[in-house]
């Protein structure tokens, strides 16, 4: 041996990173690699023994290889061998590489774990720190529970030296996000707490961080944190940078341990104690005075932290919003960032001002700034500053400003960049509503938004008119005028023609006095618009033109020949216009004046409610912020509108899902003949929007309970009730209910139908997919005899199904009253190939007794196939191109039901798969053939099915570009034969 092997094992990995850095290509750097990789193996598995030096070299070189992208498959003994070394270099190799290379469920895990509770128990703190942070980067929440009694013994021991406390407090801060509950809070929380008054303040940096963290899980056991923290950063503020030498950052003392200070107090309400809370506003009045000085420095780090502590202090403030002088000094404070060159502190200080205009006592001096944030809406050149803007104007937006703001915001709407248009439309028309002293300025305001950024225009807000327009008799007609004369443009918007048919169908007679708007001038300036529109407008302009009947009976027999009776219309290729022209065609041949006048009257003013639109748009705040904003812990004091019942239950409750003109169903032509005793009322059904941009309504419907609670969804989903069972026993958690699995593998061949139905509770389910993307509705229905209560439905992936899809719902309401049913949206994306189901858990209390159900959520592989057209030449080109082992499924089974061609067609069609006909030289057997799309890749598939009548068996062949699609697809055909 060497005499000096420590040396001499440092230039052996020297040589080696020097030899890799001299590789010229990368086929010269994988053949030193292998070269050295074989040596290695050689040397651990040689008879001679190794020391510990030795190991500690091969070992570093196969962390070094694993670094730069190799697997690595051994040496992992070796390494867990180091940890019972007692030199540091070793033992601190050896954790080094359990950190980096072995997971938490390897088995070697049962040494390691032994290794690190030897060190932990020992009394060598550089042993036990590396112990600590080795536990750090690998903790599972089963090693959580493991240590849960030695890393909190360890932090807060009064002989742990200072770097063994740091490490403890990381390393319980790891623990605590893996297992929340591995902390014991009624025996450690009061020794936690006191870390903070450490002498060391790298010991408080780190218990800071940890009590963070436990204090937005666990606010009650840490409320002492309170005057400590205080008393803290109180003595930070009031030092000089001399004092705290070794923890100042380019002149501004302990940044990072005031940040978390400010960050802890912002979990609780401000302090009772009159000491407490006068020492912490002399701190924060300090750090704002701070900020008032002239900089020390004028690197870009100074700034930073100076200005993070800033913020964070001005965040504390909002928080307590009890101290006028300070919420007022805060606003002046950011007013000086509005125009600073600093694109970053612009930002920040508009979207901090954003949070201080709710309060009452700063208001007003978030108001003094407003022209020079309507300045910056027009001169930024960030959109994202702009968007803070934007979101400054509508918080400081009052009764007395109201008009202004709206005007500027529609200006700038012109230009606006197109990612924030939306949001922009969501707050003008809140805005107008909600400051609108003159109706007739709110109507103006959103027929100009319509104009403006018609694309944009969300249903909601055109419902919104629509039903404050009803509700109010003083606007009524000059809505119909305004509508009027903006649809004499020549261009309008789609938005703009579903408003103007409604409003001209229900108060066009308000201005058909005038020769100018007359009755055959609206039908015809409408009709003139009809060719131009989507299928659900059209559906919308017929109940206009059928309102129009009604209240000019002079019009019936025009109407009725250029529409009611137009071919275009009777046969048109789209269900819902088609069926709308005859009922209505029907309907004035059949009832009388009386009869008619009563199933078209006027719609009633909708229920009073608050806006849908504020729901909306604070979804989509929380959307928009929920990558780059931290989680707001219990008690944080962001200001936020109170809570706002959903869009969806506001909107159908005000009966506006679609707010056409409402005519009587068929099912009442029955019986015009008969005495009508009472107002008919039924909403016509909307007809369907383009694809996956309103699969099944805006809304989750709360319908009317109907006069039958068991047909609740029989009426949508036809007869065929192949789900209807008897109310199972509840599942427990994780565990299917009865019955599940049945009804899911049903679902292969259909895209709607019932998926469960008990004596208390029917689900009915429609879907639609296209390419990678789909929509699945799903619609609860009370059957029971009472309200089901603490009703949740939740979507989850489970296992490696969550890398495979994602599957995000929609919140619905907590409760479904009898005889109701709500609806809920499912937005699915097939990330990759995948063969599970997302779970949908569903738990209720009904007449008292909780239920719980656990059914799959239907949507299978074949959901997102594309069929393609091919040539019988091109498809077996292409099978044979596919011929590879890895690339082929194949599957021969007996038939459950007798083969029938016509049978096989149809379900291969339900199936989505792509039915290709006269492509096989055997015409018995069925070929298939397209692409799967999944957001990693496009995986092409070829299907073909071979019947054997006499033997009732099939051959199933599945050939793909990729092995787990084949064998994906060709399982769950399988099970559909």
């Amino acid at each position: 041996m060497p005499s000096n092997p420590k040396g001499e094992a440092m230039r052996g990995l020297s040589v080696f990173i020097s030899d890799i850095r001299a590789c010229k290509s990368r086929e010269a750097e994988r053949k030193r690699i292998n070269k050295e990789l074989a040596n290695i193996r050689t040397k651990f598995k040689g008879d001679k023994q190794l020391d510990g030096y030795q190991k500690k070299k091969y070992v570093c070189k196969l962390l070094f290889i694993f670094l730069l992208g190799n697997d690595i498959d051994f040496g992992h003994i070796e390494a867990v061998n180091l940890l019972s070394s007692l030199k540091y270099t070793e033992k601190q190799i050896g954790y080094l590489f359990i950190s980096v290379l072995v997971g938490a469920n390897s088995d070697l895990m049962k040494l390691v774990v032994p290794s690190i509770r030897n060190d932990l128990a020992g009394r060598n703190p550089v042993f036990i720190a590396l112990a600590l942070q080795c536990l750090a980067n690998i903790a599972d929440p089963d090693m959580a529970d493991a240590f849960q009694g030695e890393v909190p013994r360890l932090l807060t021991a009064g002989d742990s030296n200072d770097g063994v406390k740091q490490c403890a407090a990381l390393c319980l801060l790891r623990m605590l996000r893996q297992k929340p509950e591995a902390i014991n809070h009624g025996e450690w929380a009061g020794r936690i707490t006191n870390l903070v008054s450490d002498k060391h303040l790298g010991v408080v940096t780190s218990a800071t961080s940890l009590i963070n963290e436990l204090v937005a899980k666990f606010p009650e056991p840490y409320q002492g944190i309170v005057s400590i923290a205080v008393s803290r950063l109180s003595r930070i503020v009031s030092v000089t940078v001399s004092d705290l030498q070794d923890y100042t950052y380019y002149f501004v003392p302990a940044p990072w341990l005031s940040v978390k200070l400010l960050q802890i107090l912002q979990n609780y309400p401000p302090p009772e104690d009159p000491s407490v809370r006068g020492r912490l506003c002399e701190s924060l009045e300090a750090i704002l005075n701070r900020a008032q000085e002239p900089p020390k420095s004028k690197k870009v780090q100074h700034s930073n932290a100076k200005n993070a502590v800033l913020f964070e202090a001005i965040n504390l403030i909002i928080h307590m919003d009890s101290e006028p002088n300070l919420l007022v000094r805060a606003c002046n404070q950011l007013g000086q960032f509005l125009q600073h060159r600093e694109t970053n502190l612009r930002y920040l200080a508009l979207e901090t001002m954003s949070r201080l205009a709710v309060s009452e006592f700063s208001h007003e001096a978030v108001r003094k700034h407003q022209e020079t944030v309507v300045n910056q809406l027009k001169t930024e050149r960030d959109v994202s500053v702009r968007q803070r803007a934007v979101d400054l104007l509508y918080a400081m937006c009052d009764k007395t400003n109201a008009e202004r703001i709206v005007a500027e915001m529609l200006t700038y709407l012109e230009s606006a960049d197109y990612s924030i248009r939306e949001e922009m439309v969501l707050k003008v028309a809140i805005l107008a509503e909600k400051f609108a002293v003159d109706y007739t300025w709110y109507v103006d305001t959103i027929l100009n938004l319509i104009r403006l950024a018609g694309d944009y225009v969300s249903e909601e807000v055109w419902y919104r008119v629509i039903q404050i327009v009803t509700n109010r008799d003083d606007v009524q007609g000059y809505a119909a005028k305004t509508v009027f004369e903006a649809l004499q443009a020549p261009a309008c918007h789609e938005n703009m023609i579903k408003v103007g048919g409604y409003v001209l169908g229900e108060f066009g007679n308000l201005i058909a006095g005038d020769a100018r708007s007359s009755p055959m001038v609206q039908f015809e300036l409408l009709h003139s618009k009809f060719h131009l529109c989507s299928s659900p407008t059209r559906s919308l302009l017929l109940s206009t033109y059928v309102k129009f009947i009604n209240l000019f009976p002079e019009m019936k027999a025009h109407i009725q020949r250029v529409v009611l009776q137009s071919d275009s219309n009777v046969r048109s290729s789209d269900v819902e216009i088609q069926q709308r022209a005859v009922e209505y065609q029907r309907l004035a041949d059949v009832a009388s004046a009386d009869v008619l006048a009563t199933v078209l009257e006027e719609m009633p003013p909708f229920p009073e409610r608050d806006s849908s639109l504020l729901a909306k748009l604070k979804k989509k705040k929380g959307e928009a912020a929920g990558g780059r904003s931290k989680e707001r812990r219990p008690g944080a004091g962001t200001q936020s509108s109170s809570s706002t019942p959903s869009a969806a239950a506001q909107v159908a409750a005000a009966a506006a899902n679609n707010p056409a003109p409402v005519v009587a169903p068929v099912a009442t032509l029955q019986q015009v003949a008969a005495p009508v005793t009472a107002p008919v009322a039924a909403p016509v059904a909307q007809p369907a929007a383009a694809p996956l941009a309103d699969l099944l309504g805006t809304t989750e419907a709360a319908a009317a309970p109907p006069a039958n609670n068991a047909s609740a969804l029989v009426d949508i989903f036809g007869s065929d009730n192949f789900g209807a069972a008897p109310a199972p026993a509840a599942a427990g958690p994780g565990e299917l209910s009865p019955g599940a699995q049945e009804n899911f593998d049903k679902f292969a061949s259909r895209l709607s139908g019932v998926l469960f139905e008990s004596s208390a509770l029917q689900i009915g389910i429609k879907s639609e997919f296209r390419q990678n993307l789909g929509r699945v509705g799903i619609f609860y229905g009370n059957k029971a005899s009472g309200v089901l209560q603490n009703f949740s439905a939740t979507v989850h992936c489970p296992g490696d199904l969550q890398t495979q899809l994602t599957a995000q719902s929609k919140p619905i309401g907590n409760s479904v009253e009898t005889g109701a049913q709500v609806q809920q949206l499912i937005n699915v994306e097939c990330l990759a190939n995948f063969s599970d189901a997302p779970i949908l858990d569903i738990q209720y209390t009904v007449n008292g007794s909780p239920d719980r159900l656990t059914l799959l959520l239907p949507v299978h592989i074949t959901r997102f196939f594309e069929s393609t057209q091919m040539t019988s030449t091109d498809f077996f080109t292409r099978w044979k191109a596919l011929s590879s082992p890895g690339q082929e499924n194949q599957k021969i089974f007996k038939a459950v039901l007798p083969i029938d061609s016509e049978a096989t067609k149809a379900k291969l069609t339900g199936l989505g798969v792509g039915y290709i006909e006269g492509v096989d030289p055997n015409p018995d057997n069925f070929v298939c053939a397209g692409i799967v799309h999944t957001t990693q890749a496009q995986v092409g598939v070829l299907i073909r099915l071979e019947p054997n009548s006499q033997a009732q068996m099939y051959r199933l062949t599945v050939r793909a570009s990729r092995d787990p699609v084949s064998l994906s697809v060709c399982n769950l055909l399988q099970a559909q034969f």
